[in-house]
């Protein structure tokens, strides 16, 4: 077989791993809500099943040796995963004020809360297509929130608000996670689990098993192994072989997903302007990642 034959299997191999996980963390809004558990209790056990599962994966593929994790690098893991952890919570509290399909729609625009923090850390100047493709986003944003001008209030508006924490925490948790090196995500992954499981002990009610059904365990122990577990795992065998754009490109399943997923489930639709709201912040996502400079730029630049 040759190297060309090879690229060719692995690329094809990547894109099915990426649309996989990308298709089942569309579903995960599902799994929380049906778990009818408060948002810290279900990332707690997402975080204890998850980090169980994982382990046993790095275990039986031999990731523990020769971590590369030491005292250069441990601070940046340790508030990585604090941040990851409060970021599931927020995003997850959201699904409760807002639909599944909006919170997630509007936790899409992460990427830009990423650009500007690292930006605003390291000094690292955006350009102007970012900044105006940001810019569309977050007018994609208030359409989703769907805020009612005459009185300056929405139903959605407390979600969106969660959401949009949500998807900070996200990119704070991602600037850290930048600083780390030579330690392979995957362990990354598990100590940012491992520290959820600490985190949110004292304040789990573990006097509530006795009372947690079957049903309710079959989605807690999903969102362990499947949203967690085999996604991660997925989505890190896909990065080897994809390149960045096709990544962020194959991303927009995931919103896609979720909006189906509430329609179909709980019948939630989007408004016309919802949906407009939506395909504004794909689109902006799709600009930024692929370095589509607009038009109006592009003549002001001529």
């Amino acid at each position: 077989m040759n190297s060309t034959t090879e690229k060719s299997m692995s690329n094809s191999r990547g894109h099915i791993e990426m649309v996989a996980a990308m298709l089942l963390m569309g579903t995960v809004g599902y799994f929380v809500i049906e778990s009818k558990m408060d948002p810290h209790s279900v990332v707690f056990f997402r975080c204890l099943f998850g980090a169980t599962f994982l382990a046993i994966y790095c275990s039986i593929f031999g990731l523990f040796k020769n971590t590369g994790i030491g005292k250069h690098n441990i601070v940046p893991l340790l508030l990585s995963g604090v941040f990851l952890v409060c970021n599931w919570m927020m995003l997850f509290a959201s699904f409760e004020s807002a639909s599944i399909s909006t919170s997630t729609a509007v936790y899409h625009v992460q990427p830009f809360f990423f650009a500007l923090i690292w930006a605003a850390a390291y000094r690292d100047p955006i350009p102007l297509t970012k900044i105006a493709w940001m810019i569309i986003a977050f007018i994609g944003v208030a359409m989703v929130s769907d805020i009612h001008l005459s009185s300056l209030s929405s139903d959605h508006l407390p979600g969106i608000l969660l959401a949009l924490s949500a998807a900070i925490l996200w990119a704070i948790s991602a600037v850290f996670v930048k600083q780390i090196k030579d330690v392979r995500p995957h362990l990354i992954t598990l100590v940012q689990l491992t520290i959820g499981v600490f985190m949110l002990l004292p304040f789990t009610n573990l006097t509530m098993l006795n009372t947690t059904s079957y049903l309710q365990w079959q989605h807690l122990v999903t969102l362990g192994f499947v949203h967690t577990c085999l996604v991660y795992v997925f989505m890190y065998s896909a990065y080897q072989k994809l390149s960045t754009p096709t990544i962020a490109v194959l991303t927009f399943i995931y919103p896609a997903v979720a909006i189906l997923v509430d329609y179909v489930f709980y019948g939630k639709a989007l408004s016309v302007i919802q949906f407009l709201g939506v395909s504004l912040i794909m689109l902006s996502s799709f600009g930024a990642s692929q370095n589509i400079v607009l038009p109006f730029l592009s003549w002001k630049k001529a």
